[in-house]
């Protein structure tokens, strides 16, 4: 079995990544370079340079323990290769290595998009609002696409349950804090039984929802325009208000209490406003988006349940010695979130 131990990175074993470049990719040129991209919360990516300068890109899932039905490469190579002649733009999956002795874990290699991210503040210098205004159009025009794909034209059809989106979320992530349970977190199971009391009917067709698009899952290219959609570990069929209303989340004004992000890059003045983006996505989407307050509560409660798991992978990761980062802190954020959400609740749940 790979070591995670690897001499240049965790979850890259190089000598056997290497072979196995060298054996299924062709025309490349030993020896490769790997430069993480991502990594720590969720899956690890790595640009990958040969000798000649050839670059791809390579995903694994994050080392130590993972939870059931987490970090599938093979369903996101399933999903980025049937999108290949949508107009959803991805990158093209290059080769996928299904044997857990290469690396520690499956992974595959993509093609290496290059072009600009948007992460954060420091990220957004030098845009105008002009920009800003054209990369917002092309990123919600881009999920619109993807909400309003025919998902058995691209063979997507079975990729998942139709109906009951939110239902099959909340037992999910509700599943996974459970599975986690590195801490006593009771507004979590609160915030659950009361949202499925809640829970709306559908009013829209179901969709494939990405999951977690948001400008840093997405890469532009020089006119500011979506390149790629990246990071599709997270897609399913489902409903695309909540898909929709959980990228707004990310969304910030500027003068939010509580951000998905620590260093939002809709802070800044360049950009339009989360009620705008709104009534961009309402003008185009082709269907009828209604009251969104029961979504802002789910979408809150969700992203606090992501932080658990995260903060699971952390605490393992420090026993471990791999990480520097304070399990506290991201604690203390996945608390926030949830306090956010009780409050948006008020009066919706």
């Amino acid at each position: 079995m790979a070591s995670l131990d690897a001499p240049l990175h965790y979850g890259v074993d190089q000598p056997r990544v290497d072979a196995w470049l060298v054996a299924h990719l062709p025309d490349t040129t030993p020896p490769f370079d790997y430069e993480p991209i991502t990594g720590g919360g969720s899956n690890l990516t790595f640009r990958v340079t040969d000798a000649d300068g050839r670059q791809w890109a390579l995903r694994r899932p994050p080392t130590g323990p993972l939870l059931a039905t987490a970090h599938d490469m093979a369903r996101e190579v399933r999903i980025m290769t049937a999108l290949a002649s949508s107009p959803v733009p991805v990158p093209a999956c290059e080769g996928y290595c299904d044997d857990p002795d290469v690396t520690g874990a499956p992974f595959y290699v993509m093609t290496f998009v290059d072009g600009y991210v948007i992460r954060d503040l420091e990220t957004t210098k030098g845009m105008s609002r002009e920009d800003a205004d054209v990369a917002t159009d092309s990123l919600i025009d881009t999920q619109i696409a993807l909400h309003t794909l025919d998902l058995d034209a691209q063979g997507l059809s079975g990729l998942s349950r139709h109906g009951d989106y939110v239902g099959r979320q909340l037992a999910r992530w509700r599943r996974q804090v459970e599975q986690a349970h590195v801490r006593d977190v009771p507004l979590v199971f609160d915030l659950h039984e009361r949202l499925m009391k809640h829970k709306p009917t559908e009013s829209v067709p179901p969709g494939l929802a990405h999951g977690d698009y948001r400008f840093d899952n997405v890469v532009l290219d020089e006119r500011f325009r979506v390149a790629a959609v990246l990071d599709w570990e997270l897609c399913t069929i489902g409903d695309p208000i909540a898909d929709f209303v959980w990228s707004l989340e990310y969304w910030s004004n500027g003068d939010d209490p509580v951000s998905f992000l620590s260093d939002p890059p809709t802070a800044s003045e360049v950009f339009a406003s989360r009620e705008e983006v709104v009534d961009r996505y309402r003008s185009r989407c082709g269907f009828e988006v209604g009251d969104l307050s029961y979504y802002r509560v789910f979408s809150w409660w969700k992203q606090a349940c992501i932080v658990e798991g995260a903060l699971a992978r952390q605490i393992g990761a420090a026993r471990r010695g791999q990480t520097d980062k304070d399990p506290a802190d991201t604690a203390r954020h996945a608390d926030d979130l949830l306090e956010h959400a009780s409050e948006l609740a008020v009066g919706v749940l």
